[in-house]
């Protein structure tokens, strides 16, 4: 399965897209609604009403990708904001939500110990 690497800048969608929409139409909705330039080097994420599906759209040296994934009985857990927002993000953090782990709730929090015992 391909993967992004943990560094790459990733743009998720907030707001739900119609998942009929293809590269060039997604890469369109990139430009015109999220106000980015879809050569960059990023991944633009985008997500269905129901949140069973994904789609990453990206530029790759001489054309456009295409990523798509579907979950059976689960929903991807994405953030809640106002339409046309986007969420900024890096690849671990994609990888992580792409794997059903919720990356919008606080984590462990750090301990400070001392010594043991």
């Amino acid at each position: 399965m391909m993967r992004p690497a943990s560094d790459v800048t990733v743009y998720l969608c907030v707001a739900p897209v119609d998942m009929r929409k293809q590269a060039a139409s997604l890469a369109l909705l990139v430009e015109q609604s999220l106000g980015h330039n879809v050569f960059d080097t990023a991944l633009y994420v985008f997500t269905n009403r129901k949140r069973d599906r994904v789609r990453i759209v990206y530029w790759e040296r001489n054309g456009l990708c295409l990523w798509s994934k579907r979950v059976e009985k689960q929903q991807f857990i994405w953030p809640r904001s106002i339409a046309g927002e986007t969420v900024t993000m890096n690849g671990r953090e994609l990888n992580a939500l792409l794997d059903g782990f919720d990356v919008w709730s606080r984590g462990h929090r750090a301990l400070d110990i001392r010594r043991v015992g």
